[in-house]
């Protein structure tokens, strides 16, 4: 079960000044290369009591100069997290083009003007969907879910507004480190990572 990896390589010259635009650059591709949900990344999130790590798929909602933003019950397990523990990384995994990226960096809640602006984007089904779960609590069972589902149905048919959900919103990730993994050749891949600094970012190359 071992791929070997063709791709052209990565080097400094390639790079944007900036971790964001060369983000950009990447995503553009990845999306134009037709992979399925480009946007799907895992966060990963540490208890400040156990050390214990936790990871998970959600799906990125928007970027730019001041960081990766996704949404999310604040009530989860990663909520509960990021409340105790801002820490956080993200890993975009574009296996079918031997390609990642890993940011490591540190979240911050979105302002509720901009969750509220968010949510009214969202199918009216995820919208109810939202309030229907409560994150990463027990459940009795797929009955109760679905019981609580359509009570909400009821109460918020199509075509009426429904309220953003108070324990639910944003989270804005700054990124302290980005790295750029290019896979090559006999596993000698390119990895270049930007690293936040006084005077800007610095990029360093990485053995693979």
């Amino acid at each position: 079960m071992r791929e070997h990896y063709r791709a052209e390589g990565l080097a400094e010259a390639d790079l944007a000044a900036d971790p964001m635009d060369q983000f950009s650059r990447w995503f553009e591709q990845t999306a134009a290369s037709g992979i399925f949900e480009p946007n799907a990344m895992v966060v990963s999130t540490a208890d400040p009591a156990t050390s214990c790590p936790s990871s998970r798929t959600v799906l990125l909602k928007h970027f730019d100069e001041r960081g990766f933003v996704f949404y999310t019950n604040y009530r989860s397990r990663k909520g509960r997290e990021l409340t105790a523990n801002p820490q956080i990384s993200l890993l975009f995994p574009w296996h079918p083009i031997a390609r990642q990226v890993i940011v490591s960096g540190v979240a911050e809640r979105t302002g509720r003007d901009e969750t509220a602006a968010y949510f009214r984007t969202r199918p009216h089904g995820s919208q109810l969907g939202a309030w229907a779960s409560e994150q990463s609590s027990r459940v009795a069972s797929r009955a109760e879910l679905d019981r609580t589902y359509e009570e909400l149905a009821d109460r918020y048919p199509p075509g009426e507004q429904v309220p953003v959900p108070p324990e639910w919103g944003g989270y804005r990730v700054r990124p302290e480190s980005v790295e750029f993994w290019q896979g090559r050749e006999n596993r000698l891949h390119d990895r270049l990572r930007y690293v936040r600094a006084e005077a800007g970012w610095q990029v360093e190359r990485l053995c693979p």
